[in-house]
């Protein structure tokens, strides 16, 4: 049998990702992407620029000038836009620097989990039957640790720095790509076009390649952001406990656990690093709910 004796319904696609030039139009007019993404992008070039944008050096102490407000309270420093910490350093420098960690470690934790899980996912979700229950298995067990508790431990055994947060993210974090993942694969390789590439002959990596993840890509996308989102929160969280970096790397959470002593004086030094983590989180949700929207046709259909 040939593709051509096949019914329309039941030919293979063409094995192309949903970047169509419908979806490219309907991305570009998807608010939350532009949201997001202007986030994103705004938070990017700060960590690149870092050196050049940020107005002091964010190690760099001035004992004389300590717990200085904003600029735009009285007694402030034009020099200082957003005011000092308990030791006399830039509060705006700080949080500047503080984006280049968080946002490595979200990138790259991230595609790190993504590439692991959805990889799994694959294998079992098309395969079934023992594959599929061995690494199910293995993913109920890994997640009934919980997730802050287990990234601790790794972590006591790895040693600080931004390669242990990442590796640690990573180790923790794969089983949601893979549960999720694995769902949707198993929808997927039920479909008639799947069925019709079996049909045909087609190698089990070619048609789990060229036609199954197509189907999971957006939503892959989808928690590739939400787990960005995750990822700068657990590296706060760990870098607040002082389990994340060395002292001498500047970090969103390192400046929490700064400001902890001086919260009731000066609540400027802790409501920067918290509104930089919200804002940074929510730029990652908006962009991958926008971008899911545009790739996924069953969305698209239901005008969402």
């Amino acid at each position: 049998m040939t593709a051509s004796a096949l019914p329309v319904a039941l030919a293979p696609r063409s094995g192309r990702f949903p970047m169509t030039r419908a979806a490219l139009g309907q991305l570009a007019r998807q608010p939350r992407v532009w949201v997001g993404g202007g986030i994103l992008l705004v938070v990017l070039v700060l960590a690149a620029f870092a050196p050049w944008i940020a107005p002091h050096d964010p190690l760099e102490q001035d004992l004389l000038n300590m717990l200085l407000p904003p600029m735009w309270a009285g007694g402030s420093s034009t020099g200082y836009p957003l005011g000092t910490d308990g030791l006399g350093r830039c509060v705006l420098s700080r949080a500047i620097y503080g984006s280049r960690v968080a946002l490595t470690v979200a990138i790259v934790a991230a595609l790190g989990s993504m590439l692991l899980g959805s990889a799994l996912a694959l294998v079992g979700g098309y395969f079934g039957g023992a594959v599929d229950r061995a690494i199910s298995y293995v993913v109920d067990l890994w997640m009934s640790f919980p997730p802050v508790v287990l990234s601790l431990i790794l972590l006591v055994g790895l040693g600080t720095g931004v390669d242990k947060v990442i590796l640690a993210i990573v180790l923790v974090d794969w089983t949601r790509f893979c549960r999720v993942v694995r769902a949707d694969v198993l929808v997927t390789r039920r479909r008639d076009y799947v069925l019709a590439a079996q049909l045909l002959g087609f190698s089990h990596l070619r048609i789990m390649l060229r036609e199954v993840l197509p189907a999971v890509v957006p939503l892959m996308i989808t928690l590739f952001s939400i787990e960005m989102g995750v990822a700068i929160i657990v590296e706060a969280t760990l870098s607040f406990i002082g389990m994340s970096v060395p002292p001498d790397i500047t970090t969103w959470g390192q400046m929490l656990a700064d400001a902890r002593n001086d919260m009731q004086s000066a609540a400027w030094v802790m409501l920067a690093p918290v509104l930089c983590i919200i804002v940074t989180v929510l730029g990652c949700n908006l962009f991958g709910d926008g971008v899911r929207v545009a790739l996924d046709p069953r969305l698209r259909l239901r005008g969402e």
